[in-house]
């Protein structure tokens, strides 16, 4: 079978087509044969070199997500069986409850092989059902992102019919973040450098579009667009760059769920913070439960997730670049053949 392992990080040359042997399951493994996955930022950043502190392992198997459909079990495997239409968890061992330095350890595509592979073998708690209406090429797109908007808007935030919520940019967790608070009945604000992709969020049921190069100060145009109240939350994926307009940006008592470190470091004020009684959490994609939680509401209102643009196998380098480019609006996703 083929697949891709990186060697050493640090470039695009650094992802290598290999060929090896097909895996085989054992107690309570499963093989998946994958027929689609997505590319998440944090993917780029493990491609360069640019993620984590210890490293990565030796020739690790690149891309948190992917789906596919079981193509055999080993002994003891009760939760699927062959035929079933499948994706892995980004955390192949948080299944419920808090996240802890354990099930951190086991994210895929960084501290163990992920998913762009043509065949992989799992532990079955780290698999969940599709939602039956969905392409495995959007399927594949929910692991990460779909589960991170997700954790910030429904675990997190407790987003509730008439709240407003801000998103920043349009890529996959912002677009994501978008569908579910439309899908709980919330207001959105966005933001981004774009007016044609501005307009493409408003065609997709997002009330308010600013664009940050136009408008520096855009947080004041946040509270302008709320009446001076603030939104109920923000999806932070700027990181320490557009964090403290992000706070200003809050109705006191508001909450922010810190997902993303696009703009580089700068020094954050807790005064805001404190003064607003303001709710500040990191979100870490999220949990199995979260996951399934996640799918019975994409199932129920028949939603699909957004793709920019499909790649084969064999291009999944000109894949990287084009999510490196910027110019994507939702999800970049490879097709395996």
């Amino acid at each position: 079978m083929k697949l891709y392992r990186i060697p050493t990080a640090g470039s695009f040359d650094s992802l290598s087509l290999c060929e090896e042997a097909p895996p085989t399951p054992g107690p309570f493994q499963v093989l998946v044969r994958v027929r689609a996955t997505c590319l998440n930022y944090r993917d780029l950043m493990v491609l360069m070199g640019r993620y984590g502190r210890g490293g990565l392992p030796p020739n690790v198997v690149p891309l948190s997500d992917g789906a596919g459909e079981v193509l055999a079990v080993g002994p003891g495997v009760t939760r699927v069986k062959p035929g079933d239409r499948v994706a892995g968890i980004f955390m192949q061992t948080w299944l419920a409850g808090e996240i802890t330095a354990e099930s951190g350890a086991s994210a895929m595509g960084g501290s163990i092989d992920g998913m762009l592979a043509e065949q992989v073998v799992l532990h079955e708690n780290g698999l969940v059902h599709l939602p039956p209406h969905l392409s495995f090429e959007e399927a594949a797109t929910l692991p990460c992102a779909g589960v991170t908007a997700w954790h910030a808007l429904a675990e997190h935030a407790r987003i509730r019919a008439g709240d407003t919520v801000l998103i920043q940019g349009t890529g996959g967790v912002s677009i994501f973040a978008l569908q579910f608070a439309r899908m709980m009945g919330a207001r959105v604000i966005a933001t981004s450098s774009s007016d044609a992709k501005l307009e493409r969020v408003k065609a997709m049921g997002a009330e308010t579009g600013i664009n940050y190069r136009n408008t520096p100060e855009w947080q004041d145009a946040v509270r302008a667009a709320t009446g001076g109240r603030g939104v109920d939350a923000v999806v932070e994926v700027g990181g320490p760059g557009t964090f403290s307009r992000s706070l200003q940006s809050l109705r006191v008592g508001g909450k922010l769920s810190l997902i993303g470190v696009l703009t580089g470091a700068a020094e954050v004020n807790p005064t805001a913070i404190m003064r607003a009684s303001v709710n500040v959490q990191g979100i870490y994609v999220g949990s199995r439960a979260m996951f399934e939680a996640m799918n019975r509401a994409i199932a129920a209102n028949d939603m699909h997730p957004v793709i920019d643009r499909v790649f084969p196998f064999a291009e999944a380098r000109a894949a990287y670049q084009h999510l490196q480019s910027g110019a994507h609006f939702g999800k970049v996703v490879i097709r395996h053949d």
